[in-house]
């Protein structure tokens, strides 16, 4: 089937289009840049180098705007798709989604409505199963936003690898955070996967952080041979 990937640049989306990979042809990359940091749907951290990550694994981008308005945002999701859709001769919609039924249940409301098979190939796995799988098949992700009590500062920037997995394992007992960030605590950018063609090189990059609540933005990154 030809479809078209719900593309964040992080570690689910890119893990999903990597599933997708092994039974379908994916056709494009569908973002939106959301100008809400707390939007319900949309990942937000770093959501514009999805340009440069889409040109890195060679696939076209819809990339598209929205105020990230509760609800109203899906109005934009909506016409990014049917776009998507017509540009591409689209069958189906993947999505990166694990655990959240809201933004499930809206991406396949949105599906039906266009007549598109919504394949979510992720859902409801393991957590740690999934990080596990993402170090063991040779993703590159860093951690570009913390968002709960106790994520430090340090994590900001960190590699996701077997270390950082135990860590945020011990997170999760100690706390209740859930380790793949489902629960909103925090968010990745994949800078190489097994699948893309070029690797993303960061070459600048500025840190906030205060209380609990952090982004590492990149300002400036390029494209490296692999």
């Amino acid at each position: 089937m030809r479809l078209g990937v719900l593309f964040s640049g992080g570690k689910d989306s890119c893990l999903a289009l990597y599933k997708s990979l092994r039974f379908h042809e994916i056709v494009c990359l569908i973002s939106l840049i959301s100008e809400n940091k707390e939007s319900y749907m949309f990942h937000v951290p770093n959501i514009e180098i999805t340009r440069q990550q889409a040109e890195a694994i060679e696939l076209p981008l819809i990339q598209k705007k929205t105020k990230g308005e509760k609800e109203k945002e899906l109005v934009d999701l909506e016409k990014a798709i049917t776009e998507a859709k017509t540009a591409y001769g689209l069958d189906g919609i993947v999505s990166g989604a694990v655990r959240s039924i809201y933004q499930t249940t809206r991406i396949q409301r949105i599906c039906r409505k266009l007549q598109l098979w919504c394949f979510n190939p992720l859902w409801l796995k393991d957590e740690i199963e999934l990080l596990n799988e993402i170090v063991e098949e040779g993703f590159e992700v860093i951690i570009s936003g913390v968002f709960a009590y106790p994520l430090g500062k340090e994590f900001l920037g960190s590699k996701l690898n077997r270390a950082m997995i135990q860590r945020l394992k011990k997170l999760k007992q100690e706390y209740g955070i859930n380790p793949a960030g489902e629960g909103g605590e925090l968010e990745t950018t994949v800078t190489d996967a097994p699948f893309f063609k070029k690797r993303l090189e960061i070459i600048g990059y500025d840190v906030s952080y205060k209380d609990y609540v952090g982004t590492f933005n990149i300002k400036d990154l390029r494209l490296v041979e692999k």
